[in-house]
């Protein structure tokens, strides 16, 4: 059984930064590709950020694509999400994922494993 648990949501003004952790159990952790997702009030859960197994590759939403990185680290068996220039319309509960493989996706169908989601709030 494979666990998420993600931590580092809270509230912060326009323009700060946040950094969120997801933290797995289970040992095959660093074969899988991992994503970051996010769903606001009232609207469906959407891509942010995914990761592959080896962390050669990234890929972003266009909505956060230079303000947003993500980067994981396979001995810790953690994924992060550094979040800068946050913006009012960042507001959301952002979500870790595992992929079903090693890759990159975008698709909430890719994903198979997800954390409970962790608040995040900017404020104009």
């Amino acid at each position: 059984q494979v666990q998420l648990v993600e931590s580092g949501g809270g509230l912060v003004q326009a323009g700060g930064s946040l950094r969120l952790s997801c933290s797995a159990s289970g040992r095959t952790f660093s074969t899988y590709g991992m994503g970051w997702f996010r769903q606001a009030p009232g609207k469906e859960r959407e891509f942010v950020a995914a990761i592959s197994w080896s962390k050669g590759s990234t890929y972003y939403a266009a909505s956060v694509k230079g303000r947003f990185t993500i980067s994981r680290d396979n001995a810790k068996n953690t994924v992060y999400l550094q979040m800068n220039s946050l913006k009012p319309e960042d507001t959301a509960v952002y979500y870790c994922a595992r992929n079903r493989d090693y890759g990159l996706g975008r698709s909430v169908y890719e994903y198979d494993y997800w954390g409970q989601g962790t608040q995040v709030t900017v404020s104009s």
